[in-house]
């Protein structure tokens, strides 16, 4: 509980057997933490026997990608506020008071990796980083909004009044659920802020951006989507003024 508030934290998993268990604990370990919810995306054998060793609560989403876990993840929390994470090691509970304070203000509250990171550290090298600061300006002026510099973290967190707002908004399946997440908090006016937290070095490899054609790839579908997201926004706006 945080200031009589229940507090869930949501993990989706596929790859994240050898650093699950750890995460899950520090996770509890801060003393905030009321529920965890691990949602098994079709995730590597092993992965299940070591969440069984945890307080942790499994469900399971057999559609695969970023976007059917972590839609499934927000769905099955019973938190006030929800917060949603990776169990690869690159983020630590240590940031999740940092969170819970902006709460008490804020309906949403998302974490950017690129403040507290070197530029070669953890892993967020040197031009992902780069690329997550110029992708959360893109955002930042095309819709005339808060202080962005990162699109594609998953550390954030939502009231229970946020997800119900942009739970009947969102469609993406994918690993660009992340940057939905942010552009549909900023068109459904909900009110947000950006907080700097610490993004370490990965345990084993990540599939998605573990190589520079990947990175780029990843790029582009991203911009795309910012682009889509912008027009699909300012055509709605305008719609509206002609009814």
């Amino acid at each position: 509980m945080y200031n009589g508030k229940k507090v869930s934290v949501a993990f989706g998993t596929y790859k994240e057997k050898d650093s699950i268990r750890h995460v899950i604990s520090e996770f509890f370990n801060t003393g905030f933490v009321d529920e965890i919810i691990v949602v098994n995306n079709n995730a590597e054998s092993g992965t299940e026997e070591e969440v069984k060793k945890t307080k942790a609560r499994m469900v399971y989403e057999k559609r695969q990608g970023y976007g059917y876990t972590y839609r499934k993840a927000l769905t099955e929390a019973t938190g006030d506020y929800v917060i949603l994470c990776e169990p690869d090691g690159t983020y630590t509970g240590k940031d999740l008071e940092k969170f819970l304070v902006f709460a008490k203000d804020f309906d949403v509250v998302l974490g950017s990796r690129t403040g507290l990171t070197k530029p070669m550290g953890g892993s967020m090298g040197f031009l992902r980083k780069y690329a997550d600061i110029f992708e959360g300006k893109t955002i930042e002026l095309l819709f005339n909004t808060n202080s962005l510099s990162d699109v594609g973290c998953t550390y954030k967190l939502f009231t229970r009044y946020a997800i119900n707002k942009l739970s009947p908004l969102w469609h993406t399946k994918g690993g660009l659920f992340a940057t939905e997440l942010t552009l549909l908090t900023i068109t459904a006016k909900l009110r947000f802020v950006e907080i700097p937290i610490t993004f370490n070095e990965r345990v084993g490899v990540s599939t998605m951006v573990n190589s520079l054609r990947k990175l780029a790839k990843w790029g582009i579908m991203i911009y795309t989507f910012i682009f889509y997201s912008w027009f699909k926004w300012i055509f709605g706006k305008i719609f509206k003024k002609q009814k």
